[in-house]
């Protein structure tokens, strides 16, 4: 079959942590080991129960505050620090609404109810044609079924779709149900190779 939708990943491919420097200081302020924030705030019990949709990202914030003793005030400025190394790949966000001149295209990730908001409110929602998050659906990648419902959305089988996204595990999940998947750890490299898949130069 012939390619018909592209599906990307968000964090990790759209928008990339550039230093860690910033959690490293919060870890060694609050007596943590070594990503440990990371694991409390992704990883951990509640965060993947939010990203589940099984508890809200309010109530997750609430765990988090909790298990670091931390006030309002410094959670506030916790969560400010934890995300502010994250930059948004504006020219591959420029690429994806360059795709949808050929193809559909499709926003999946593994994330918490504020997600959709938060895509909408940026823009990033309008380079998509289909977006799927998965505290919406109660399943996350790389269980298979969070593929099928994108790919629904999309409206296209999974050999008529590659996938893009930063986790080994999300790509092997992909190539089994039968997509195309391109493994985003080097961004030069990942591109170039979006690029042979799709015709387009990225």
């Amino acid at each position: 079959m012939s390619l018909k939708a592209v599906l990307f990943d968000f964090g990790g491919v759209l928008v990339r942590t550039r230093s860690q420097a910033r959690r490293i200081a919060w870890e060694q302020r609050l007596g943590l080991a070594a990503g440990e924030a990371s694991e409390i705030v992704f990883d951990g019990e509640s965060g993947r129960a939010a990203q589940l949709g099984r508890i809200s990202d309010g109530e997750h914030w609430r765990f988090v505050k909790s298990r670091l003793g931390l006030d309002d005030e410094a959670l506030t400025q916790f969560r400010h620090d934890f995300f502010a190394e994250d930059v948004l790949d504006t020219d591959l966000l420029a690429y994806v609404g360059r795709l949808r001149a050929r193809y559909r295209t499709g926003l999946l990730s593994n994330a918490t109810d504020a997600a959709r908001r938060y895509f909408v409110a940026s823009g990033i929602a309008r380079h998509f044609d289909a977006i799927t998050v998965s505290a919406e659906e109660g399943v996350m990648k790389p269980d298979e079924r969070i593929y099928r419902i994108a790919l629904a959305r999309l409206g296209v089988a999974p050999a008529e779709a590659v996938f893009v996204d930063d986790l080994r595990e999300n790509v092997e999940a992909a190539r089994v149900l039968g997509l195309a998947a391109v493994h985003f750890t080097d961004p030069p490299v990942a591109r170039r190779e979006l690029a042979a898949i799709t015709g387009m130069d990225a």
